[in-house]
């Protein structure tokens, strides 16, 4: 498998600093990030927030891929996801990640839609790596 890259650039101290966040496929180039766009309200990203999409993303993928080997198909899947970013032994850790899936399966049974989900949850990759507690609200339309 190949490895997926990203990296960042950071200058100064933490509160007056700013930095910039690039992925490999140029979905994000320097896109700005800092103290400010992290706990305060100004405009750019910041890592929960890319965490709360690569977990989103990942496990619609990986839904699809378990509806799939379960003979059925969405139709549509889409995925929120909240990371919570709590003070952790005199630190911050990401301690939380709540995923909000809404999915149309046209003729399947909700019970096998509902197991799915939960396969998915448990298995995607973004999964595996959080050692945050994982939630999850499943709403079939």
């Amino acid at each position: 498998m190949p490895k997926k890259r990203g990296s960042a650039h950071w200058e100064g101290g933490l509160k007056d600093g700013k930095g910039t966040v690039s992925t490999e496929s140029n979905a994000l180039d320097d896109q700005p990030y800092g103290f400010n766009t992290r706990f305060e309200d100004k405009v750019g990203t910041n890592p929960e927030e890319l965490v709360a999409a690569a977990h989103a993303s990942c496990f619609s993928m990986a839904l699809s891929m378990v509806l799939g080997e379960g003979g059925m198909t969405a139709s549509a899947i889409d995925t929120n996801c909240a990371v919570t970013l709590d003070q952790v032994d005199g630190g911050f850790a990401v301690t939380k990640s709540h995923l909000v899936v809404t999915l149309t399966v046209p003729g399947a049974e909700e019970s096998a839609v509902r197991d799915a989900c939960e396969t998915a949850k448990a298995n995607c990759p973004i999964s595996k790596l959080l050692t945050a507690e994982i939630t999850m609200e499943v709403k079939i339309a």
